[in-house]
């Protein structure tokens, strides 16, 4: 049937984006790694097309960049860059939680059978990621975490916040990750108060979710910049 090829192309599409992006958040993909769209569709043995566009969704969402002369390449991002992403995360969650304060209709009445249901979601996510944390599973850590920040900004109804957040924390773990990956073990280095910050907001306690939030920014940044300077 007609359709069957554009499937299978979406399909290869969405496989080769996700298999790139887990290269990339593993730091199995190095900063500055350049790579052609003939050079994928060859390692996995495709067309180039689903390539292409499997490259430049990755490229829109910040974890690849396209280069003029190579194609596409791992960004190299900088401790100026990794400061200026948490500043730009603080300013987008401080103005989710003022949301909080003036009373947005998500968290009017906690009790509320959905309210209550889409929050315990977003804690499980955070349960996982605080698991992963204590475990030093770095890769899994990530991806929970991901989940989590995602599925909680949704929680505001504003598809552009949680879209835009989305994109500030995977550039912030493509450029983290290259440098925790140097760290023999991470259990216990890592932010693990995903449970806080829900129950925090489920209590509609702005002042406290923006400082357990700042807490953790202050202590990614201050391990990164410990890391890159060794």
């Amino acid at each position: 049937m007609p359709g069957n090829g554009t499937v299978t192309r979406s399909t290869l599409r969405q496989q080769i984006a996700d298999a790139l992006r887990d290269e990339v958040l593993a730091g199995r993909l190095m900063p500055g790694r350049s790579f052609t769209v003939k050079e994928i569709a060859d390692q996995y043995g495709v067309s180039a097309t689903p390539v292409r566009e499997a490259l430049v969704d990755l490229s829109a969402q910040g974890i690849l960049e396209a280069d003029q002369h190579r194609g596409f390449r791992v960004p190299d991002y900088s401790l100026a860059d990794y400061r200026g992403m948490i500043e730009a995360r603080s300013l987008v969650t401080d103005g989710m939680f003022q949301a909080l304060t003036a009373g947005h209709p998500a968290f009017t009445n906690a009790e509320d059978p959905r309210t209550a249901a889409a929050l315990a979601a977003v804690r499980r996510r955070g349960e996982e990621a605080q698991r992963a944390a204590a475990a030093g599973d770095l890769t899994v850590l990530i991806g929970y975490d991901l989940r989590f920040w995602r599925e909680l900004s949704g929680l505001f109804g504003n598809p552009y916040l949680a879209d835009f957040l989305h994109r500030l924390r995977v550039q912030s773990w493509v450029c983290a990750v290259q440098h925790l990956r140097h760290l023999p073990d991470v259990r216990g280095r890592l932010w693990a108060g995903h449970t806080d910050l829900v129950d925090a907001l489920a209590r509609r306690e702005a002042d406290t979710a923006r400082a357990i939030v700042a807490a953790a920014n202050a202590h990614s940044l201050a391990l990164v910049e410990r890391l890159a300077a060794e």
